[in-house]
């Protein structure tokens, strides 16, 4: 069994990435500017913008945090976080930003998705780059399936003719994940199944799986006797659990039972340390990319 060692990985990419933002600003070329926009308080959108807000200084990057309050007594209105991105959208200087999620019930996701330029998507989510996406066109691609796809291609994980078991069929990572490894090329080419709450024996196609994707938020999930012998296993799952011996009170889990699940691989990712640190490094490519857009490079 061998890790796929997402924390490693990152880090290297990002390397990649300030080298190249250095030359370009020893050029006199403006570095990239990601902003963030974060509603409210959730503990896990918190820890999510730090991480990215880190990233973007390791980067060379420029980057801004727009907060705003929301409470059950004063929420806050969807007219106001409209304007706040169509700010954005006009702002020359902001290469690309994202809208945290999740965002307060009573706004409507989908509608502030619509409201993002495409050109600043860095996230992914707009309609357009999903259509891009799905048929080949360059595009930003979401963050986590770009980042898994470039995990296995870092590692030597070959694709190619594999069978794809993907378990979850999210518009964040099950869905456009699909679609790029359904793709010609490189760390793409693979026939690519996609199972979900409905699919019935799920145990008889992830025990087909070449390569499993678990992506369905439902902790140790994934469990020995649903994966075959040298099959490779990508864990997406980040659920907090209890954990009174830890000083945060929790833990992250993830969707497969590693324990018992990593001696029957070849590869596996860990949580932590295995997808989400790629997740935010692709965010951190996909804004480079606006940015060498931005200035016509």
């Amino acid at each position: 069994m061998n890790l796929i060692d997402g924390k490693a990985t990152s880090a290297a990419i990002k390397a990649e990435i300030a080298a190249k933002v250095a030359e370009r600003t020893a050029r006199g070329l403006r570095a990239p500017h990601l902003a963030a926009i974060l509603v409210g308080h959730d503990g896990g959108s918190e820890t999510y913008v730090a991480a990215k807000v880190k990233a973007c200084a390791e980067c060379g990057f420029t980057s801004s945090l727009i907060r705003f309050e929301s409470t059950d007594q004063e929420p806050l209105a969807q007219e106001t976080l409209l304007a706040e991105i169509e700010r954005l959208n006009n702002d020359p200087e902001v290469d690309g930003f994202i809208v945290q999620l999740p965002l307060p019930r009573h706004i409507d996701e989908q509608a502030i998705i619509a409201a993002i330029n495409p050109d600043k998507d860095v996230d992914g989510f707009h309609p357009v780059n999903v259509g891009r996406a799905s048929i080949g066109l360059p595009c930003f691609h979401s963050a986590t399936p770009a980042g898994i796809v470039e995990l296995l291609k870092r590692h030597g994980i070959e694709t190619k003719g594999k069978n794809v078991v993907i378990v979850g069929r999210s518009n964040i990572v099950g869905k456009p994940l699909a679609a790029m490894l359904m793709q010609k090329g490189k760390g793409a080419d693979a026939t690519v199944t996609v199972c979900h709450s409905a699919t019935e024996n799920l145990a008889d196609y992830t025990r087909r799986a070449d390569i499993l994707v678990a992506a369905l938020g439902r902790p140790h999930f994934v469990t020995e006797d649903m994966v075959k012998d040298g099959a490779v296993i990508v864990d997406v799952g980040t659920t907090r659990v209890p954990d009174a011996s830890r000083k945060s009170g929790f833990r992250l889990c993830g969707d497969v039972d590693f324990e018992h699940v990593a001696p029957k691989c070849s590869w596996i990712t860990p949580v932590p340390g295995g997808v989400g640190p790629m997740t935010i490094v692709s965010l951190m490519q996909n804004t480079l990319l606006a940015n060498e857009r931005a200035l016509g490079e």
